[in-house]
């Protein structure tokens, strides 16, 4: 496998990893319902990309992403202060548009920079660059 390859689907991990965890973290104070179940069904199809994304790794013998406890620290502390003081619904759904378009962000750059990777890789960036957009557009109606 590519260190093209590797990098695309590592930042693939990264990206749907923090999303997970910013989800689990900021679930706790959403209040309404359809919000509630649209973010649990974001998390699962997360999950669902991640998985896509390990799987190629390991099928090109090649190491997965290796999260810091900092990074970790910094998303939960984060989401923390941004929803101690506005939990309404509006709040909760411009924080994750904008998670999103980090993701998206960070996802262009690692396309742009490793323009060597292949189809599969590609493929994997792809689908989790469209989901993102594609919750934009669905958070879009709570702001």
């Amino acid at each position: 496998m590519k260190s093209d390859d590797v990098k695309v689907l590592q930042e693939v991990q990264r990206n749907t990893k923090m999303a997970m965890k910013a989800i689990d973290t900021i679930s706790e104070s959403i209040y309404d319902d359809e919000l509630s179940i649209q973010v649990a069904r974001e998390s699962m199809k997360y999950g669902d990309i991640y998985n896509k994304a390990t799987d190629r790794l390991l099928e090109g013998k090649a190491a997965s992403y290796k999260e810091t406890g900092f990074q970790d620290m910094m998303l939960k502390g984060g989401v923390k202060a941004n929803t101690m003081f506005n939990t309404s619904t509006s709040h909760i759904a411009e924080l994750l548009i904008q998670g999103s378009n980090r993701g998206l962000t960070s996802m262009w750059k690692a396309i742009n920079h490793h323009e060597n990777a292949g189809n599969v890789s590609m493929e994997v960036a792809k689908e989790l660059m469209d989901f993102e957009e594609k919750n934009i557009e669905r958070l879009k109606k709570y702001l």
